[in-house]
C-alpha cells in the first residue's frame, strides 16, 4: 500500500513484478530511462515472473516440503530439469556482465535475488540444478548479497 500513490491517492497493488515497476517508475531509480533498456530489463522481471520464481518454488515443495514423502519422484524431477535449464538462461544471460543489465543494478536483479538465494540455501536444491557446476550467477548472487541495501533488507524483520 502506497499512502502517496498517483495524484496524491492510496494505491494497493499486488504481484512482486508490478510492485518492482511502480516503484522503480515512482523513484526514477533501477529501471532504465532509454526505452529499449527500459522493457529489456521488463522482459527479465517477466522471465522470473513466468519461470524462474514458480519453478524454483514447486522444486523447493517437492524437494524440502511435502514432496519429499511423495514416492513418485516424477514432480520433483519435472521442477529440478526446468529449473536446471533456466539457472542456466541466466548463467548464459551474465556472461560478460555484472548484473542482467550489464553495469546496471536494476529491478531485474531484484526480482531474482532471493529465489536463486534461496534455491540453494532454504530449499537446499543446489545438488539437483547443478549449481556448483555454475561459474558466473554465483559470482552475481555473491555482488548482490553483498549490496547494502540488500543487506539491510535481508534483516527485515529484524533478526534476533
Amino acid at each position: 500500500m502506497d499512502p502517496d500513490g498517483p495524484g496524491g491517492k492510496p494505491l494497493a497493488l499486488f504481484e512482486s513484478g508490478a510492485i518492482l515497476i511502480y516503484l522503480a517508475e515512482k523513484t526514477g531509480k533501477l529501471l532504465p530511462a532509454d526505452p529499449a533498456r527500459r522493457y529489456e530489463t521488463i522482459q527479465w522481471v517477466m522471465f522470473q515472473m513466468g519461470g524462474l520464481g514458480p519453478m524454483f518454488g514447486q522444486l523447493g515443495f517437492f524437494h524440502k516440503f511435502a514432496g519429499k514423502d511423495y514416492e513418485d519422484k516424477r514432480p520433483r524431477d519435472r521442477y529440478a530439469k526446468e529449473s536446471h535449464r533456466l539457472i542456466r538462461v541466466l548463467e548464459s544471460r551474465l556472461e560478460g556482465r555484472d548484473w542482467i543489465m550489464n553495469d546496471e543494478y536494476t529491478i531485474a536483479d531484484i526480482s531474482m535475488i532471493g529465489w536463486v538465494r534461496n534455491l540453494v540455501g532454504f530449499y537446499g536444491a543446489g545438488a539437483l540444478v547443478e549449481y556448483d557446476q555454475l561459474k558466473r550467477v554465483p559470482e552475481w548472487l555473491d555482488r548482490a548479497l553483498a549490496r547494502p541495501a540488500v543487506q539491510r533488507g535481508l534483516e527485515i524483520p529484524k533478526r534476533v
